[in-house]
């Protein structure tokens, strides 16, 4: 008679994972706490609503969104280096728009999307056609579009900014939630910028968790080749993924318009450092193929937290950009330090 075999199959182990301390997302949040309570320490007035958290919060939906747009391409492993003039245009268009066909929010808001997004695709279709890098290709077109701007502001506006703005958008600026109020019951001290980085942010989470071409530009970002060979257009992903670039970096243009309260050509001079610090800070690997959007607008977090304390510690504005520079420093050491740790571990970073 045939013995039978009892031994049990030997269950396949479960896969590593990295440590709750590698991992970016809660190393954020903890550090994010711990800059607001010591600047609160230090300066009582960073929790004053008026002075800092309302301001905060309107710069905060600024610079997420101007993260984005550098997440789109970095997706990819590629760079955007034309992601300030790219707003700049877009502003130019959205202004433009106003001051000659009286364009309303909306048209102006769509006209500036139109250009942004333009601009990313044309850098796309380069890039895709040539072979040649993301940084030399958009290094150039930065280049090429700080002349054009300002030639376009001096022949179409008597100095350097629009004089108008579309009707409800001087509302984006000064009002929040708490003003719109029914009765005593009144909304939250959260500025009208934020919903719309807000959506922004939902829009672009979803791009790339659920949607077929968010998983295919990801794909390509990690390996083009394999990609290509699985039947993946990497040629009309990278250009999708650009023109996405472009299409944020007119929204974050936008926003800082209303923000600042006028259209202008200064509009994106200082989108470059922030549009790689959020996203690297919140773990979107530069090589391409991983990103994280809810990283991205945390590490956004964090920085307009260390520029608002250091401004309430009376720090010079060289002083802000020399801390900034550092804390990217750190960030991109720790992005090398949890590429090491997951390859020792066998684990994705």
């Amino acid at each position: 008679m045939k013995q039978e075999d009892t031994t049990t199959p030997e269950q396949p182990r479960p896969p590593a994972r990295l440590p709750l301390w590698a991992n970016p997302r809660i190393g954020l949040v903890v550090l994010l706490i711990a800059l607001i309570a010591l600047f609160t320490t230090l300066r009582p007035a960073f929790l004053n609503t008026q002075l800092t958290l309302v301001p905060m919060q309107a710069d905060i939906s600024v610079y997420a969104v101007v993260g984005l747009s550098q997440l789109a391409v970095l997706s990819l492993g590629h760079m955007n280096m034309a992601v300030g003039r790219m707003a700049a245009m877009s502003a130019f268009a959205s202004g433009l728009l106003h001051d000659r066909l009286d364009a309303p929010l909306i048209l102006a808001l769509a006209g500036g999307l139109a250009m942004g997004a333009l601009l990313g695709a044309l850098a796309g279709l380069i890039i895709s056609r040539t072979g040649v890098n993301s940084f030399v290709v958009t290094l150039a077109l930065d280049f090429a579009l700080i002349g054009l701007v300002s030639l376009l502001y001096a022949s179409f506006t008597d100095g350097v900014a629009f004089n108008g703005l579309p009707a409800g958008m001087s509302a984006l600026r000064t009002d929040t939630f708490a003003d719109y109020c029914a009765g005593d019951v009144c909304g939250p001290e959260i500025p009208l910028l934020a919903p719309i980085a807000l959506v922004a942010v939902l829009v672009v989470g979803l791009l790339f968790r659920w949607s077929r071409t968010g998983r295919e530009v990801l794909m390509a970002g990690s390996n083009a080749k394999a990609a290509e060979l699985s039947g993946i257009p990497v040629r009309l992903r990278t250009v999708q993924a650009h023109a996405l670039s472009g299409l944020l970096a007119g929204l974050a243009g936008f926003l800082l318009s209303a923000n600042n309260g006028a259209f202008s050509a200064g509009v994106g001079d200082g989108f470059l450092l922030p549009s790689f610090l959020a996203p690297v800070l919140g773990g979107t690997l530069l090589v391409g193929g991983a990103v994280s959007v809810l990283g991205t607008v945390l590490g956004t977090a964090i920085t307009q937290v260390i520029y608002k304390g250091l401004n309430l510690l009376q720090f010079q504005v060289d002083e802000l950009k020399l801390y900034i520079g550092l804390v990217l420093l750190a960030a991109l050491s720790l992005d090398r330090l949890r590429h090491v740790l997951a390859e020792r571990r066998g684990v994705p970073a």
